[in-house]
């Protein structure tokens, strides 16, 4: 009876038998009414407006005079109590706690009222005009023109809210405009093929704690050892050069030329020249091998150019070698260590011979005029299918006529495909381009959310899935009014995914939601932990890349990304990890005995960025736990904080924890600390690199004990995991939220919780797969619809410009 008369008042029936118990408790509020709300009113006034009272105000919040019956009119204040019960932040430790079945009960009575009031009124948010950053623009330029660039020359962009993509922060000044108008003058040179370029010379380097004892990269043949190997772009026909510098002690003298090396220059699989340097014995012939140059010819178009070494005499791969420090005053005089290569340069283009069959030139040409009179026609045909891609829209006459306009100015004196040169330049600068517009519609009503027309859909999925522009059946179906059917939709959602373009999703949302990003800028002390190495550190950035992908491909259950029992891992992580039979430089997917290792928990990079250069910090580890997995972030610490001592010199060495337990003594820091500490201290056994330790820095024995807020015991990363799983929910609805702000460009306000929740509950259906959030998601009010700019908004940005 209580499922029926859901039904009629809801519309529909929540059949997934995980929603059993929020499905009653909803039914019951519906049923029972005044009784219910009596219940949550006396919770709210036994554990809520007790501190939180006009008299008290703790943390500056009052809650008295809010009647539970009009949630919905203080929903901002409310949705921020739901936070702190579910994260039991509330009330603190210490004071009087509510039983289980009570907090629960009110918790859903809240969202219950919350969500009824959204679905009748809902507030969808409105993002700030959006520029590309420079991940989206490089992406861009690659689904447009099929060119590969770095980027380099675009400033990295501002981070909000913990992402990237945030409309608030990607702003435009003067300089970036420079900056925009450089990269398109040399993007259009190198997609056309210019044959009047200019020679230069781009140096590529080798990370000088990179150990180059091994093959060192997939581009790399399997027998070789050491090296680079460089994506290179050659923009026309010619003769290129190449230069080897080798590494050198600090004293200057180059390494491992006491004996002859082989040296081998490949191009796309391809040997250039073999040649021996080193062992002639004298310096000054020696020193006449660095800057070795070779020359070659190379076709228009991307390509990989190695140099590495011929691997002789060398131990068989997969006998472990013995370790060694790679710390500042290693090489100081040794040059008996094995040679390396320090950095190559690449030079050129000379005496080019035209601009070649490069598959930018392919992308672009999609006719070729057969004399002077069909110029103008084809000239038309390719900027029409430009602008359509890179606008993101149907094509009108009012953006053809400028860019015909540069086209035929630059014809005149250049010819044909330096006029197209010319046109797409002005293409790379328009703001059609460069922002993502969303105007409001002209019957757009104040406080009201209007629906985005199939275009602006179409290039919000694409940003958010690809971090790029639609591709050409996205924007057949979006000019057609087919997008908007959720049939329709939801196929061209499952499309997208299986596309490997939705690699950018995990790279980019993954990358900084779990601060993976961060691995490349730490710098653990060489003293304190001699065998961290330039290799280790790309081996912990590759094996979470290859986790997250083949969770995200394998469509996973978002749970898994904590109970995941496998991993990637080639022969130097392995040894770090301690996982025996895994040898050479090939990563590989191997199962975990180590229970200690599952999920993200056991990761050397979230491991490493969680702690400091000389040791852990489970204040860090901690903070991220209730920020990245939990959704429960710590407040700021307060003013004038001291941090935590460090063991003075010739004293007895303190472990952290006996450190932290008088860093606690002062009861301003023991509020937030009795939260975060038991967190971090589970993960106490990882040291700072990730590696499984049983003492402290201090030689004591790890204690890794403690108990979380709501009582429960931890001693290490497997019971951990298991505590952090009673609130599942908590978890899947972290990563939903951090997901949507990503996708929205725009922070998670308030308003977006009933989304949140109503993806979560849709998810739970399917375990929580990534799918299913995807698609929830991309289904929500917040994604699809949007709200007007209000008059007052839009008086401020009249005058601001």
């Amino acid at each position: 009876m209580l499922a029926e008369m859901f039904h009629n008042r809801q519309g529909k029936i929540c059949r997934n038998p995980s929603h059993s118990r929020v499905t009653l408790t909803v039914a019951l509020a519906l049923y029972a009414g005044s009784s219910l709300l009596g219940q949550t009113s006396a919770f709210f006034s036994q554990y809520c407006t007790t501190c939180h009272s006009n008299a008290r105000r703790v943390a500056s919040l009052t809650l008295e005079g809010i009647d539970l019956r009009g949630a919905s009119d203080h929903a901002e204040i409310v949705e921020k109590v739901i936070s702190k019960l579910r994260a039991n932040a509330m009330p603190p430790p210490g004071m009087r706690q509510p039983p289980a079945a009570e907090r629960s009960t009110f918790i859903t009575s809240l969202e219950t009222a919350l969500d009824r009031a959204a679905a009748a009124r809902p507030n969808a948010g409105r993002p700030a005009p959006y520029r590309l950053n420079r991940t989206e623009y490089v992406n861009a330029i690659r689904d447009l023109l099929a060119l590969e660039i770095n980027g380099a020359e675009l400033p990295p962009d501002d981070s909000g809210f913990g992402f990237d993509n945030i409309a608030d922060v990607l702003s435009v000044s003067p300089m970036l405009t420079e900056r925009y108008l450089s990269a398109a003058r040399r993007i259009s040179r190198l997609a056309v093929g210019d044959t009047t370029l200019r020679p230069s010379t781009e140096s590529y380097s080798v990370d000088k704690y990179f150990r180059q004892d091994d093959r060192a990269s997939e581009d790399l043949p399997f027998s070789s050892r050491g090296g680079i190997a460089v994506h290179y772009y050659f923009p026309v026909d010619a003769l290129y050069s190449l230069k080897i510098f080798f590494l050198r002690t600090y004293d200057g003298r180059i390494r491992g030329f006491g004996e002859p090396n082989e040296v081998e220059v490949v191009m796309n699989g391809e040997k250039l020249q073999q040649f021996t340097v080193g062992g002639g014995g004298s310096r000054n012939r020696n020193e006449e091998e660095d800057g070795r140059e070779v020359k070659f010819q190379a076709r228009a178009g991307p390509g990989i150019v190695a140099v590495t070494f011929a691997k002789s005499g060398a131990a068989a791969e997969g006998t472990l070698r013995p370790a060694y420090a790679v710390t500042s005053y290693e090489f100081a005089g040794d040059i008996s260590q094995a040679a390396g290569i320090a950095r190559v340069e690449i030079g050129g283009p000379y005496e080019t011979t035209g601009p070649g069959d490069s598959p930018s030139r392919r992308h672009i040409f999609v006719c070729r005029p057969a004399g002077s009179r069909e110029e103008d026609a084809c000239a038309k045909r390719i900027l029409s299918t430009l602008v359509r891609r890179a606008y993101r829209r149907p094509v009108a006459e009012t953006d053809l006529e400028p860019l015909l306009g540069f086209y035929s100015t630059a014809r005149q004196s250049g010819g044909f495909d330096v006029g197209i040169q010319s046109a797409l330049r002005r293409i790379l600068v328009s703001p059609d381009f460069l922002f993502r517009l969303e105007p409001d519609p002209d019957n757009a009503r104040a406080g009201v959310p209007y629906r985005l027309n199939d275009l602006e859909l179409a290039s919000r999925l694409s940003f958010f899935m690809w971090s790029s522009i639609p591709d050409d059946r996205l924007l057949d179906l979006a000019a057609n009014n087919k997008l908007h059917d959720p049939d329709v939709l939801e196929q061209q959602v499952a499309r997208m995914l299986a596309d490997r373009r939705s690699q950018a999703l995990m790279t980019n949302f993954a990358g900084q939601w779990l601060y993976l990003r961060n691995v490349r800028l730490v710098s653990p002390d060489p003293y304190a932990f001699p065998e961290f190495d330039d290799n280790l550190r790309q081996a912990f950035a590759r094996e979470t890349e290859l986790f997250l992908d083949s969770q995200f491909r394998e469509d996973h259950s978002i749970l898994d990304l904590l109970t995941a029992n496998y991993t990637f891992v080639n022969e130097r992580l392995a040894r770090h990890y301690g996982i025996p039979g895994v040898y050479g430089s090939h990563f590989r997917r191997v199962t975990l005995s180590d229970d200690n290792r599952r999920g993200l928990l056991g990761k050397g990079a979230i491991l490493t960025v969680t702690s400091y250069a000389n040791r852990t910090s489970p204040v860090l580890r901690g903070k991220w736990l209730l920020e990245n997995i939990l959704g429960a972030p710590s407040p700021p610490p307060p003013p004038n904080v001291p941090t935590l001592k460090e063991n003075a010199v010739g004293s007895k060495p303190l472990s952290v924890r006996e450190r932290m337990e008088e860093h606690r003594k002062d009861p301003v820091c023991a509020s937030c600390h009795r939260v975060m500490d038991p967190l971090g201290f589970a993960l106490e056994n990882f040291d700072a690199i990730g590696k499984w330790r049983v003492s402290s820095e201090a030689g004591t024995p790890i204690d890794a004990s403690g108990a979380l807020v709501d009582g429960t015991p931890v001693d290490g990363p497997a019971t951990l995991r298991d505590a952090l799983l009673k609130h599942r929910e908590e978890f899947v609805s972290t990563v939903t939220r951090k997901l949507l702000t990503y996708a929205l460009g725009r922070g998670a306000e308030y308003y977006d919780e009933p989304a949140v929740r109503e993806i979560v509950r849709d998810a739970a259906g399917g375990d929580y797969r990534w799918s299913s959030i995807v698609l929830g998601i991309v289904k929500s009010v917040p994604f699809q619809m949007k709200m007007p700019e209000s008059p007052k908004q839009a008086a401020a940005d009249r005058r601001s410009n």
